[in-house]
């Protein structure tokens, strides 16, 4: 694999079908490029808690989410401690009893966590998971190297969803602010209000009732709108 640029990265975010996708292919080329890879995941904290980001094929069902409910576990140690944990076989692993006793029903023996270090984010880490002793062992450096570069893309998507997620807000306030506008216009007309008294008697409504300011306006120029075309229509 070639070592991508933070440039090439964005631009392979924009031209694919979105942030999961990438995100699955990154853990999908990590098992093909890691030595006795079998499964991996990119375990991030976010709102305060720890999740899962992305999974390759193969991954089983609740590996990571057992350590999260847990607090503990290798990946949980390796985001929150930003410092590599390699569990070269389960089946004699005592650290993490719950955690071990779960990853060995599904068939993994070995685990390698190592951190991913992210700008502006705290906890983040680069799981890899194998089905036998010791099979990610001879893998380590590739491993390490492996998540040096898929740090960048991380971080970069995270950066990408942040900036989607403003976008979505300001559209949200301004749409909102648009339809209070709205509602504020038709109380000026009907009840010869000027604009600040207007929106006083829609506060004082809104407060009343127990409805949010924007669905109180909204539900008032549905209305409008509706008796104007029932009007038009006859």
């Amino acid at each position: 694999m070639t070592a991508e640029t933070p440039d090439t990265l964005d631009h392979a975010m924009v031209r694919s079908q979105g942030l999961d996708t990438l995100l699955r292919d990154l853990t999908d080329r990590a098992v093909r490029e890691v030595p006795g890879a079998s499964a991996c995941s990119i375990t991030v904290r976010r709102a305060d808690r720890l999740l899962t980001l992305a999974g390759s094929r193969g991954l089983p069902g609740g590996l990571d989410l057992r350590q999260y409910e847990n607090g503990s576990g290798p990946c949980v140690d390796a985001a929150e401690t930003q410092s590599p944990r390699y569990v070269p076989d389960l089946a004699t692993e005592t650290r993490w009893p719950e955690y071990t006793q779960y990853a060995l029903a599904t068939g993994i023996r070995c685990v390698l966590a190592l951190p991913l270090a992210l700008e502006g984010e705290v906890g983040a880490a680069l799981n890899l998971y194998g089905l036998q002793p010791e099979a990610l062992g001879a893998g380590r450096e590739a491993a390490r190297a492996f998540a040096d570069r898929a740090a960048g893309a991380v971080e970069a998507s995270l950066r990408i969803e942040r900036q989607r997620s403003t976008a979505a807000d300001v559209r949200t306030a301004l749409l909102s602010r648009s339809v209070i506008d709205q509602a504020v216009g038709i109380l000026m007309v009907r009840e010869r209000l000027d604009a600040q008294a207007a929106m006083e008697r829609l506060r004082r409504i809104s407060q009343d009732r127990n409805v949010k300011l924007r669905d109180l306006c909204q539900d008032l120029v549905d209305r409008v709108a509706g008796a104007a075309r029932s009007h038009r229509g006859q």
